[in-house]
């Protein structure tokens, strides 16, 4: 096992392309074991091209990543998720053709570790009930989001990101989206989070990094965030 003291992901000086437009501009930051560590900015601000290139879905990279001490910058994604890196897009990913329990049972376990079914529908008692019946379509935003998140967590990934996981849901599934975060960390799961709500964020993060132009502009812990809504206020208009 890691030490606590040692980032379980290491950034630094991360260059990105899409294309000829070049979007991230150097950034660096260290994501250490059993922590939530947020991503914040406005949208354009690169936070999503971060955890792309984290994942190696972004086609031209420069700079270093390094997951568990080693360098992934040049690894194809399979590789990286093989490591123990699993990903959660914004657009979810459900296979429409696929009901609750296939799309749940699809991924490959690339690790040790994996939560199995029924510790997945504790943390999500409402896919039980959809299990066998409903495809993956059909099922509500939230139920959606619910199923996108469980289906990385049977992988036995280590690292989960996480691009937007409240995006258009309704209060109350934001707030179990957020009890279940909570309830990963308390497993000894490592969690980055790009998050545009920020009231969001502030239940679940331990740490925030704030992105502009693709860069990372600012940095902070959740015990200093009294002492910074000034600045957020300027960066995120919160």
């Amino acid at each position: 096992m890691l030490d606590p003291r040692t980032p379980l992901l290491s950034v630094a000086d991360l260059e990105a392309w899409y294309g000829e437009s070049h979007i991230l501009h150097g950034v660096t930051f260290d994501v250490f074991p059993g922590e939530v560590v947020t991503l914040l900015g406005r949208n354009g601000a690169g936070k999503t091209t971060t955890l792309k290139s984290v994942m190696g879905i972004v086609g031209r990279r420069n700079g270093s990543i390094r997951f568990e001490g080693a360098e992934t910058i040049n690894l194809p994604s399979n590789a990286i998720a093989r490591a123990g890196v699993a990903f959660c897009p914004e657009e979810r990913g459900i296979f429409a053709s696929l009901n609750v329990e296939e799309n749940l049972l699809l991924p490959p376990q690339v690790k040790p570790g994996g939560l199995k079914l029924e510790q997945i529908f504790e943390l999500f008692p409402n896919l039980r009930e959809r299990l066998g019946s409903s495809q993956g379509t059909k099922l509500s935003g939230g139920e959606q989001q619910m199923l996108a998140i469980g289906r990385i967590l049977r992988t036995g990934a280590r690292l989960l990101l996480l691009d937007e996981p409240t995006e258009g849901l309704a209060p109350v599934i934001i707030q179990q989206i957020g009890k279940t975060i909570r309830a990963l960390k308390e497993k000894g799961f490592t969690i980055l989070l790009v998050e545009q709500n920020f009231r969001f964020a502030s239940t679940v993060a331990d740490r925030y990094y704030v992105m502009e132009h693709g860069r990372v502009v600012h940095r902070f812990a959740n015990s200093e965030l009294d002492a910074n809504l000034e600045k957020l206020h300027e960066y995120l208009g919160v």
